[in-house]
């Protein structure tokens, strides 16, 4: 008796999971078939759109015949995303006219509300896309809304926000470096860098005001920001930073003074030079060779002989070979009383011809 109802049991046991693993298999069927469906369209759907985008491009809408087909399948909000998503990437690839006919589009089907709808989504990838699709269609009506993201805890949502503010309102977008936090990471300096086309002549306050910023990738985003614009009239400002805590800041600020070119930059730098860490010292050496400023010949002559640190020694014969000193270096070279290490340093700069 019990063996019948043990074997019974496990007859009941058995077909349990059997109907399970059934169930499983059905279900993993239905969604990969789903999802096959889905592909299949994206992909017919995705070629309807990039032809459309293409014969509005070479003909222009108001020469071609409506498209009745198209019209209806825009209705669809899968179509209608696929297809913003479409326009924001083709905007990047083309400029002037065709840029224009994209933006159009944009316009002609009413895509800005879908974009505008990303933004009150809780997934920080479709709010981050809503704000690149809004930007790239140039919509800034957008900005109030997207400016409250300046602040979000999503680095790829608040730097989508930043490029934004930039993008559409150039250098009065950087009105958030007033009070950021977060590290603006070099990625993102560049992408603002290149945003930015021109600075207004009243912008110095807010320049000195970042450049006194406690937050480092701020400085050393103005400072950036100095180098490309050619911005002489603060240079004296500039300067005071090689007084500053960061080490990258001071290395950025020697850079800077290099591309300000002011007469005085390697007579201060030498000034300055001891006491300075190594990091930075070597990177004035390394602008001493860019400026080939012969000023600085008998301070690198001194370091690459009384210096002990040997990366020092080798920018300063680097430096000397900018500065056209081969046969300086080469009767060093040949000396007694030289270092074999000295030597070594003496023939990879002359060797490579770094100068």
């Amino acid at each position: 008796m019990f063996l019948t109802t043990s074997v019974h049991f496990l007859f009941l046991v058995f077909l349990g999971m059997l109907s399970l693993v059934l169930l499983l298999i059905i279900v993993v069927l239905i969604y990969s078939f789903y999802q096959y469906r889905e592909s299949v369209q994206s992909f017919r759907w995705s070629e309807v759109i990039n032809k459309k985008i293409s014969e509005v491009i070479v003909y222009g809408e108001e020469e071609m015949p409506a498209d009745t087909t198209f019209s209806v399948t825009s209705g669809s909000p899968s179509f209608r995303n696929l297809f913003l998503q479409k326009l924001a990437e083709s905007e990047k690839k083309f400029s002037g006219a065709a840029q224009n006919k994209i933006k159009d589009l944009f316009r002609e089907y009413g895509l800005q509300e879908e974009a505008l709808k990303k933004l009150n989504q809780k997934k920080e990838h479709i709010i981050a896309g809503g704000i690149q699709e809004l930007t790239a269609m140039h919509v800034e009506e957008a900005l109030p809304k997207i400016s409250t993201f300046l602040t979000h805890p999503s680095t790829q949502v608040y730097q989508e926000a930043q490029y934004a503010m930039v993008n559409l309102k150039g250098f009065e977008g950087l009105h958030f470096l007033n009070s950021i936090s977060s590290i603006i990471s070099e990625w993102q300096q560049l992408r603002l860098l290149i945003s930015i086309n021109n600075i207004p002549e009243n912008s110095g306050d807010d320049i000195k005001n970042w450049m006194k910023s406690s937050n480092e990738s701020v400085v050393i985003f103005t400072l950036k920001l100095l180098r490309k614009f050619q911005i002489l009239s603060l240079y004296s400002t500039v300067i005071d930073l090689l007084d500053h805590s960061s080490v990258d800041v001071r290395i950025q600020t020697v850079q800077t003074l290099l591309s300000l070119e002011n007469s005085s930059t390697i007579a201060h730098l030498m000034e300055i030079y001891p006491d300075q860490p190594v990091e930075v010292q070597k990177e004035i050496l390394k602008v001493m060779k860019k400026s080939k400023d012969q000023y600085s010949t008998d301070f690198l002559k001194d370091q690459l002989l009384n210096n002990q640190d040997s990366g020092i020694k080798v920018h300063a014969a680097e430096a000397l070979c900018a500065l056209e000193q081969q046969e300086y270096l080469a009767e060093i070279s040949q000396k007694e009383t030289s270092s074999e290490e000295l030597i070594q340093i003496i023939k990879y700069a002359l060797q490579e011809k770094v100068c």
